[in-house]
């Protein structure tokens, strides 16, 4: 799991200057606690200039800040479209049975890729309420503490959602203790996600235009027949700088990404729980050269 965890303290980067990119961040339209409008008025204070807003199979986040009549971005902020598929392993070995896969510059009106979306976000309602089932079946149930869902907001539900319930229910003192106890692999109220393979996913995101990222994978060093496998798909990029990277980690996966010809790309994975925005990006480092190479990727059309 991802999630903007931080770094360990020994090996953790200490930015040389304030970071002005951030092309990995979630809010309500799915496991986030930010609305979107929010978030985007929080990055900007915090002197991002460009920023992706990667909701799991939804860019409806991205359409709610930019939709006709409301407020205009914040002068000198660049707005990707963007969204992140957890694809299901493909017959690949990998942590926890899935990569994620965010996709940088997708159409927001591509109809192919929203009809791929809107199973996608199917499939997450109906492992939800399998999990809910499973915890509920051991004695963990949150129904009242999900009786508040906002329809409006609960069209990518994950486990982040009932960890927080947990949470609230008194069972787990935190999100991650909930993952680690009742809701990642193994525990209670685990079910094996269903929804496009990483192949599928790739090709998803390269017909509406947009670059496929593999997010958050350390172990990319180790993994170059798989990455190989990704690239022949499509694959475009890697997350060479995540909040959860040491100086070690960084080093090793650039030194991937440069070797197999991957745009390098990178974020705080921002969901929220921890701390508000400004905290999490001030200790990530993320080279403004990032968003350069990504945005003339876009421009010259090098994801056709």
């Amino acid at each position: 799991m991802g999630r903007g965890r931080r770094a360990p303290l020994v090996g953790r980067i200490v930015p040389p200057e304030p970071t002005i990119v951030d092309l990995h961040t979630h809010t309500t339209r799915s496991d986030g606690l930010l609305e979107p409008a929010a978030l985007v008025t929080n990055a900007a204070a915090a002197g991002i200039r460009t920023l992706a807003i990667t909701d799991h199979d939804t860019l409806a986040g991205y359409r709610d800040v930019v939709a006709p009549g409301g407020p205009p971005l914040p002068a000198g902020l660049t707005l990707l479209a963007g969204v992140e598929i957890n694809a299901v392993g493909g017959g690949f070995d990998v942590p926890d049975g899935e990569l994620h896969l965010v996709g940088l510059g997708v159409d927001p009106d591509d109809e192919a890729f929203e009809a791929a979306l809107a199973e996608q976000r199917g499939g997450r309602r109906r492992r939800f309420e399998r999990m809910s089932a499973r915890l509920r079946a051991a004695g963990l149930g949150v129904d009242a503490q999900l009786a508040g869902l906002d329809s409006a907001h609960d069209d990518a539900l994950g486990r982040p959602t009932l960890a927080r319930a947990l949470v609230a229910a008194g069972f787990a003192v935190s999100v991650q203790d909930a993952f680690a106890r009742f809701v990642g692999r193994g525990g209670p109220g685990y079910v094996p996600r269903e929804g496009l393979g990483p192949l599928e996913a790739i090709r998803a995101i390269r017909g509406a235009g947009g670059i496929p990222v593999l997010a958050h994978f350390s172990a990319a060093p180790s993994r170059r027949v798989l990455l190989q496998e990704l690239i022949d798909a499509g694959l475009g990029g890697l997350e060479v700088h995540h909040r959860s990277f040491d100086a070690e980690t960084v080093s090793a996966v650039g030194a991937v990404a440069r070797e197999l010809g991957l745009l390098a790309s990178g974020g705080t994975d921002y969901h929220g729980d921890d701390e508000p925005y400004a905290e999490a990006i001030a200790e990530t480092w993320i080279p403004p050269g990032i968003a350069a190479g990504i945005l003339a990727a876009l421009e010259v059309g090098a994801v056709a």
